[in-house]
């Protein structure tokens, strides 16, 4: 199975190209809006580096909050009030988090947004610091403490990334160059291993991971896990039609999954861990059911595709724990023995198409 894989990977290589082909842009302003290659770039090479390094560098009170996770005194931020356009950066290695238009005043005493810049550009984790649950959020580069994000956000993103604006510099720009993006839904396994590539893939803005094709509103993992809300478990993934194409996206995603394993991949055995393309337009779906088509026509695989392809009707995006999971877990076991040989079998076959 694995040298299938293989050979049909290499055709992929040689075959894929990057397409400028006119898709439907996705309308749901939840969505992280993504950007052209315009915006400030981040210093990479900050993304490891030693306390003692960051104390030369940061002045005490951006160690403070940045390395230590402190808070700002509310009212007292340099960009509380700043109404400036272009985009608000991490002060400690230039990585671009939140644009100007997405800042709103939530009178709350630290500056607000309703939505970051997407791309993996700000993280996320839980904080039980203080006696209190909250998300923190943290810039995706360097691993510095930028504030907190909540549900009570006023548009309608329903998003309030608060901010200390230490963590902060500001980049003037005065054009925003937004992305055509459209969305996919896919299941095939663990929703941690199909994450854990997407997010590597160039030109996807954002992934998360979830449940849909069920019955049951709202499910949570653990009921998902029974098999009784009949859900997959899926990644919702939003992509920039001019970086990458649905046909890319299709050919990965039959490349790193067993397409022909019914509720099964692996040692992950239940009907949440079926084949299934989520289609949200008649483009996804006649291109979905013509690759299938033609891999089965020409006997890539041994065995029959058993991979679904249904119209898409809700997503429930799971819970925080399940985000960006291989990235917060590399460790634990079956981020080892499952999902980091994905990974290399990823890097090793789409090299060129990685992040």
């Amino acid at each position: 199975m694995r040298t299938i894989k293989f050979l049909f990977s290499l055709i992929i290589l040689i075959t894929v190209g990057l397409s400028a082909c006119a898709q439907k842009t996705n309308s749901n302003t939840s969505t992280p809006t993504a950007f052209s290659d315009s915006m400030p770039k981040a210093d990479t090479s900050l993304a490891a580096k030693s306390s003692n390094f960051w104390r030369e560098r940061l002045t005490e009170e951006q160690y403070r909050i940045l390395r230590e996770k402190g808070t700002e005194s509310p009212f007292t931020g340099e960009w509380l009030m700043h109404k400036d356009t272009g985009y608000y950066t991490c002060v400690a290695c230039n990585n671009p988090l939140f644009r100007s238009d997405r800042k709103f005043d939530s009178d709350c005493g630290w500056p607000s947004f309703d939505e970051e810049v997407a791309g993996g550009k700000v993280k996320t984790q839980m904080d039980y610091s203080h006696g209190m649950s909250r998300l923190e959020i943290l810039c995706g580069n360097c691993g510095g403490h930028l504030g907190h994000l909540f549900d009570d956000g006023p548009t309608s993103t329903g998003k309030r990334y608060c901010v200390n604006s230490v963590s902060l510099n500001f980049v003037k720009s005065n054009a925003f160059k937004v992305a055509e993006t459209d969305t996919i839904t896919l299941g095939g396994g663990c929703f941690w291993c199909l994450e854990a590539v997407f997010e590597k893939l160039k030109g996807v803005v954002s992934v998360e991971s979830g449940y849909s094709g069920g019955l049951v509103a709202n499910p949570t993992y653990k009921e998902v896990c029974t098999g009784s809300t009949n859900h997959a478990e899926v990644i919702q993934i939003v992509y920039d039609v001019h970086q990458t194409s649905l046909d890319e996206i299709f050919k990965i995603y039959f490349t790193m999954h067993d397409p022909t394993t019914l509720n099964q991949q692996g040692a992950d055995v239940g009907t949440q861990y079926r084949s299934i393309i989520l289609y949200h337009n008649d483009k996804q779906r006649t291109e979905a059911l013509s690759l299938i088509k033609d891999l089965s026509n020409s006997r890539v695989y041994s065995d029959p595709i058993v991979t679904s392809v249904e119209a898409f009707k809700v997503f429930y995006k799971a819970e925080i724990s399940h985000q960006d999971y291989y990235e917060n877990n590399k460790n634990q076991p079956y981020c080892r023995l499952v999902i980091q040989p994905k990974m290399e079998e990823f890097e090793a076959l789409f090299k060129a198409r990685m992040k």
